[in-house]
């Protein structure tokens, strides 16, 4: 009964938010997509977070801090964190831009630059190719949340689910997700220090705990972790990707619009790394610690529900209802954006063009409600695919991440390059997409490393070649006022501290050591937090210095 009363409060509240938000809105496409560019500082934060973390933080991040020890933490904590330097890099220059020139989806900002059709089309796709299946599997996850909590049946609870984040985000637009963003992003992180306080404290304390678990797994404690996995190549390819794909993602890429100022981007630059600094290691030390409690997964059980195992006999039910409550906060916060990007994409960049011979779908008001229908479409069919979801379409989701940093060699020439052009941009996206099919068919490896590394940089130097041997007058190539930015000399400067922030991270000269430091915690992991806290230091120092300033 207490995990039903939890449940339907939370979806209550949701709902009251979502239809709050709809009251202040006004029925215009700009406000619906990026809340009128109105979002301040910490609301920015909250909600760019929120986006960010999906129910993997609460499952995936436990089960892999069972399966691997602590050497996952610094991947996914400094390296998610210090993918916040490109909010400052990619997040100013695309705030000021996008505010000029009225653009809400990125697609819009490659057209203005190149005005190239075939470019702006290839962009979209690839972006809506490796969207669509986390956006699907996000109710496949509500739904077994929902049954394993309440007994709601599979796909019941993937309907219900969908039907509430629908309603709060079909009336509220952005201003009511991102308020539903910062609810949601609240109780991911009380719920896991619950959680945690709960798993520790049947061993006496964390650091009863970590010695508990370093006596009997003392790998979890060292690089590269229980399996071998985090060898110092396939960890420098975790940094990398995170950083490059992270902001390719359109509903975080949407986000950069929606900022009310200039300082809201650089406020949550330099929260963000604290955030995960802090955040992240909640997750990991569950199932670190856990692993005591179960060194065996009962049978046909996955290191992925080693958390909600856990919960199951070291927490109260109403903490063990919160907890699993949160994961479908942090998946329903995922899922919203993706939906509301998405829409703003299909009706912008397809729906406007190809109408572009009818004078009655131009309007703004004719983008609003199409916006407000794509979001509708786009639900209904993400549940339809939850529904018996094909294994090649979650396969494409695999290679989400890879086939979405291909775009960042051609967002950063938009940007900055005076000498790409456009066929360079188009030749670098099919080279490198070609190049996650040869992956994900088997047929190309990633070289020592993550395949995203040797990927991006093949696209770059596509990029760079084909624009060469392509290269047009200047007058042709900048077809739009403020592109691309300028780089001023004296922001170049702040890349010095952050190259060493980067080597730090890359700590090989003491992979194998696990002498234990406070709370029992692996000496090495708390130099990577510190490193989380640096990273938030220089971006307050140098972000009004960067090159996003024009």
């Amino acid at each position: 009964m207490v995990e039903i009363l939890i449940v339907a409060a939370y979806l209550t509240i949701l709902l009251g938010l979502g239809f709050h938000a709809s009251r202040r809105m006004r029925r215009t496409s700009e406000d619906y997509f990026v809340a009128s560019r109105s979002l301040s500082p910490i609301l920015l934060f909250l909600t760019m977070a929120a986006t960010n973390f999906s129910a993997l933080t609460v499952f995936g991040f436990s089960g892999s801090g069972w399966s691997f020890g602590y050497a996952f933490y610094p991947v996914i904590a400094f390296g998610t964190g210090f993918m916040a330097v490109m909010f400052l890099v990619i997040g100013l220059p695309v705030w000021q831009l996008g505010r000029e020139h009225g653009w809400v989806t990125p697609p819009e900002m490659i057209m203005a630059r190149w005005r190239n059709p075939w470019l702006r089309g290839v962009f979209l796709a690839v972006m809506i190719i490796f969207t669509l299946p986390y956006l699907a599997m996000q109710p496949m996850a509500a739904g077994y949340a929902l049954e394993g909590l309440v007994g709601i049946p599979y796909f019941a609870g993937a309907a219900l689910m969908t039907a509430v984040m629908l309603l709060y985000t079909y009336f509220g637009g952005l201003r009511g997700v991102a308020w539903t963003d910062a609810l949601q992003g609240g109780m991911l992180i009380v719920s896991l220090m619950a959680a945690l306080v709960c798993v520790a404290g049947a061993h006496g304390g964390m650091a009863q705990a970590n010695r508990a678990a370093f006596e009997a797994f003392p790998e979890l404690f060292s690089r590269p972790g229980a399996g071998g996995i985090y060898t110092p190549g396939i960890w420098l390819g975790y940094l990398l990707l995170w950083m490059w794909a992270d902001p390719m993602f359109p509903q975080l890429f949407q986000r950069f619009y929606a900022a009310r100022s200039r300082r809201a981007i650089r406020t949550t630059a330099v929260l963000y790394p604290i955030l995960t600094g802090f955040l992240f290691l909640l997750p990991v030390s569950i199932g670190v610690v856990g692993r005591v409690a179960l060194p065996e997964l009962p049978v046909g059980k996955a290191a992925d529900e080693i958390l909600p195992l856990l919960l199951t006999t070291h927490a109260p039910r109403w903490i063990a209802a919160l907890v699993l409550t949160s994961a479908l906060a942090a998946l329903m916060s995922t899922l919203d954006s993706q939906l509301l990007s998405l829409s703003s994409i299909l009706t912008r960049d397809l729906l406007q063009p190809a109408l572009a011979g009818s004078e009655r779908f131009q309007s703004d008001r004719a983008r609003f409600w199409m916006g407000k229908l794509a979001v509708v479409v786009l639900a209904v069919a993400g549940l339809a695919i939850a529904w018996r979801p094909p294994a090649s379409f979650l396969r494409i989701a695999t290679q989400a991440f890879t086939g979405l940093a291909v775009l960042f060699p051609t967002v950063i020439a938009t940007l900055y390059s005076r000498r790409a052009t456009a066929a360079g941009c188009l030749a670098s996206i099919l080279v490198g997409e070609g190049l996650v099919g040869a992956t994900y068919f088997g047929a190309f490896a990633g070289l020592g490393t993550l395949p995203v590394v040797p990927i991006v940089l093949a696209s770059g130097c596509v990029l760079a070649f084909v624009s060469a041997i392509t290269q047009r007058p200047a007058s042709k190539s900048q077809p739009i006022r403020g592109l691309p930015v300028a780089i001023r000399k004296r922001a170049l400067w702040w890349m010095v501290p952050l190259g060493i922030l980067f080597f730090l991270a890359n700590d090989f000269w003491a992979w194998g050591d696990s002498r234990p430091g406070w709370l029992g915690y692996p000496q090495w992991l708390w130099r990577s937090f510190g490193l989380c806290l640096l990273a938030a230091a220089v971006f307050a120092f140098s972000s009004k210095r960067t090159a996003g300033e024009t």
